[in-house]
Formats: structure tokens, sequence, C-alpha cells
């Protein structure tokens, strides 16, 4: 039991102590890369899909 409550001990002052936290600026920006990186992924991924759909329909039209 010793071991478990030194791990939260430990692991609390980590948290608390050692980890650099982003300031409300920086948390912002990074929000805005990932969701833009998203929105671009998405769309690729959705072109991926439409273009796909268009050659197997027409191959599949010639059988």
């Amino acid at each position: 039991m010793n071991k478990i409550r030194n791990y939260f001990q430990e692991s609390y002052h980590e948290m608390v102590h050692k980890v650099s936290w982003p300031t409300w600026q920086e948390l912002q920006s990074s929000t805005m890369i990932v969701l833009i990186a998203t929105v671009i992924i998405t769309l690729i991924v959705w072109g991926m899909d439409a273009l796909s759909n268009v050659v197997l329909t027409q191959y599949y039209k010639m059988f």
C-alpha cells in the first residue's frame, strides 16, 4: 500500500512542480493548428473517397 501512495505523491509532485504548462495564448494557437490540420486531412480523405467512388462506379458499369 505504501508503494501506491508513494506513486500518487510523486505523480502529483511531478504534475505540479516539474511540468511546464502552456499559456492560454499557446493553447489557443495549438488548438487552431490542430483544427486546421483536421479540416485539411478530412477534405483530402473525402476527395479520395469521392474519386474512388467515381472510378469504381465507372469500372462496374463496364461489366
